[in-house]
């Protein structure tokens, strides 16, 4: 029976494997790449944007953004960083092309101030942790989410959101 940092070692290199295939082209690789990572990155973006559509969106052009730049890579056991760093700016893009948007409709209509009933403070319950999290500034939601709920080093985490650590 193999130790779990033998299992997460041979994760890593056949992970390695499949960015180093497709680098040199290799669609099914690519493709098993988005298999793999499609659903962490979805559950990472969709805690920073509004809806499930906002989060596919965002996904997909993530998705476009890593197949583009791809050949860039230089280290390819850094794949995991460089496609959270892709996700991170893709989302920060977003909201402010959102605020954006907001901002010229306050602009034209006024605004109008919604209030929200506060949430239970029960910190075990999922659910009423992303809440919590929704309300919080989307750099603020970012670190969270790639600190606690993706389980990235403090280094990765920082390295992904362009800060020093």
């Amino acid at each position: 029976m193999k130790s779990p940092s033998e299992n997460e070692c041979g994760k890593q290199l056949y992970q390695e494997l499949l960015v180093i295939r497709a680098k040199r082209g290799d669609k099914e690789a690519f493709d098993e790449i988005i298999r793999i990572f499609e659903r962490p990155l979805f559950y990472f973006v969709r805690r920073l944007v509004e809806s499930d559509e906002d989060a596919w969106d965002v996904l997909q052009e993530i998705w476009v953004k890593a197949f583009r730049g791809l050949g860039s890579l230089r280290e390819t056991k850094r794949f995991r960083i460089w496609l959270y760093a892709i996700a991170h700016c893709t989302v920060m893009s977003h909201h402010r092309a959102a605020y954006r948007g907001q901002a010229v409709l306050e602009e034209a209509f006024g605004s109008e101030t919604a209030v929200e009933a506060d949430a239970p403070s029960n910190p075990e319950d999922a659910e009423r942790v992303h809440l919590a999290l929704a309300q919080l500034d989307p750099g603020f939601r970012a670190v969270l989410t790639l600190r606690f709920l993706e389980q990235l080093s403090v280094e990765e985490t920082a390295e992904i959101i362009g800060m020093p650590s």
